[in-house]
């Protein structure tokens, strides 16, 4: 049994013209870019689409949208993540019935969950779900962490087909690894943090859902196919090549918000969409529109 999502499935940005209007025209064009640079993916309303802050009816819309543009060419997880079990099997819900291939969701984020909170959470959401299931370890934003425990429960569960973990914990990584190896050989555990890919899929993960794909698919594409083959050298140059996008793209504002802000205002300068950001945020001005175009000269990023 093989997993069933492998590859490079960005964690797409969400374009926006204003507050609660999306960027139709730029959404388009983000997708197509992705899909030609190679992604085995799409993930929709993750942390790096700002989804907590996007209204549900406009959650909804990105969903159509998306999934209208992708139109089969590759498969659309959805992020349903919420404070509320009823809200996010009703995005569940849109989702299905929009085509998406499947739903992703962290820990409920504001009140900090136990260990058996987390699994009841699961469990009371699972049955009403239309579509598979895959976790999303994101212990920063959401205050736990899916232990050991609960994802060999998860293991257990038909419908639940993988795990994305953002921890950027490698031994935790492994650990989940060798739980797979032994119990769901068809589930799939992928990476969020990008300077971890190389490493990741060399020690035989499956993938990425790496925030710079938005910006450079094909370079985290090429370099998942050279870890996948072993290839070592090239996938240190490639990995070297991630590294330098974060470290300039990332850093040019001053808080948790400056990887999105960068990734959107980078895609701005290359027209690829609109860099407006949901609030509280805003997007960059003019003085680091400047440095993030510098950077991609520095980088040879192009349209």
């Amino acid at each position: 049994m093989t997993p069933g999502y492998t590859g490079i499935i960005p964690p797409m940005i969400t374009p926006l013209k204003e507050r609660d209007t999306l960027d139709r025209e730029g959404l388009e064009c983000l997708i197509d870019r992705m899909i030609e640079g190679g992604v085995a993916g799409i993930f929709a309303l993750g942390t790096t689409g700002e989804a907590p802050s996007l209204s549900y009816r406009l959650r909804r819309e990105v969903i159509d949208e998306t999934c209208r543009i992708v139109d089969g060419r590759i498969p659309v997880l959805v992020g349903i993540t919420d404070t509320s079990l009823v809200e996010s099997a009703a995005l569940a819900k849109h989702a299905a019935d929009c085509g998406a291939g499947a739903v992703v969701t962290s820990a409920p984020f504001y009140f900090p969950a136990g260990q058996p909170e987390l699994r009841e959470y699961i469990e009371q959401i699972l049955p009403g779900l239309p579509l598979p299931l895959m976790l999303y370890n994101m212990p920063a934003l959401t205050k736990t962490s899916f232990s050991a425990q609960v994802v060999e429960w998860a293991m257990e569960q038909e419908k639940i087909v993988g795990l994305k973990d953002s921890s950027g914990d490698l031994v935790y990584f492994r650990k989940m690894l060798r739980l797979a190896s032994s119990r769901r050989p068809d589930w799939s555990l992928l990476v969020g943090p990008e300077e971890l890919l190389a490493e990741v899929v060399l020690m035989k993960g499956h993938g990425g859902v790496n925030g710079g794909a938005n910006l450079h698919p094909r370079l985290y594409v090429d370099l998942y196919e050279a870890a996948k083959a072993g290839n070592l050298e090239r996938s240190r140059e490639l990995s070297d090549q991630v590294l330098a996008l974060s470290q300039s793209i990332y850093t040019v504002g001053h808080y948790g918000s400056a990887i999105i802000k960068g990734i959107k205002c980078a895609l701005s300068v290359l027209g690829v969409c609109d860099d407006f950001m949901a609030s509280p945020f805003h997007r960059f001005h003019d003085k680091e529109r400047a440095v993030i175009k510098d950077h991609l000269q520095t980088l040879g990023i192009t349209s």
